[in-house]
């Protein structure tokens, strides 16, 4: 088996991110967080396995203050050029989340494109005692999903396929349990014959069990919505958005 180069893979996954969440659905869910949570100008933002920084990036064009942290480089590397290019006050860093900790606390804290469901039920419950105490009295957490169980066993698709930028993709997933979970292995297959082979995990928790986690942490559930601010969440729907409050 033989590795896709570096760049050219790279590139494709910034167009399965664009075809799965659109520029669209990111301006949507930014106009959504600045009034809903009144953010105004040089509050702050933890965006934390930030990606790319399409939140972070955008959110920085408002006026906010945000820290954008994942733990690859490529990642960090590019949301501190595009940053510096803009003038944006961003600042990224390097860290892989679980052992994030800042001095400083924050109005909002937020988890998107699924990445909380990268975690088991100990990670996550560190990670969320970790939010808790880095948010500013009365502060808030966002968290977006589509590996929830209300969401992920209804919409679960055993195999899957398509075409992006040449590349052909092809999924190959299972729920198992003990603790649930879906695991999904993703071949990539190249234009000129070259392949990869990835392991994906996602755990799957329950709103209920999503709560009693949140709970423990120190932050009460707000609501959970299917559309930011508009629509709220009902079973089977793609994404969810939950909002919880520092106690």
């Amino acid at each position: 088996m033989s590795n896709i180069n570096d760049t050219y893979f790279d590139g494709y996954y910034k167009e399965i991110w664009r075809t799965f969440i659109p520029d669209e659905l990111t301006v949507k869910e930014v106009d959504f967080m600045i009034p809903f949570f009144n953010l105004q100008p040089g509050d702050k933002v933890l965006d934390l396995m930030c990606g790319y920084g399409r939140h972070a990036l955008a959110l920085a064009q408002k006026g906010i203050a945000v820290t954008a942290v994942d733990n690859l480089p490529v990642y960090v590397n590019e949301i501190k050029a595009k940053a510096v290019a803009a003038g944006l006050p961003v600042h990224a860093e390097l860290c892989a989340v679980l052992d994030y900790s800042a001095t400083e606390k924050f109005n909002l804290v937020i988890c998107m494109g699924n990445s909380l469901n990268f975690f088991n039920a100990t990670d996550t419950a560190k990670l969320l005692a970790n939010i808790a105490g880095m948010l500013k009295e009365g502060g808030a957490v966002l968290i977006n999903s589509w590996s929830i169980a209300e969401i992920a066993f209804k919409n679960f698709r055993e195999k899957g396929w398509s075409t992006i930028a040449g590349i052909k993709f092809l999924t190959d997933s299972k729920i198992l349990f003990s603790p649930t979970r879906m695991e999904t292995e993703s071949t990539m297959i190249a234009p000129d014959g070259n392949t990869e082979v990835k392991l994906a995990i996602d755990y799957i928790f329950s709103l209920n069990e999503m709560e009693s986690m949140l709970n423990k942490a120190g932050l009460r559930l707000n609501e959970v919505y299917s559309i930011p601010g508009r629509k709220k969440f009902s079973v089977g729907e793609p994404r969810a958005y939950i909002i919880a409050e520092k106690m």
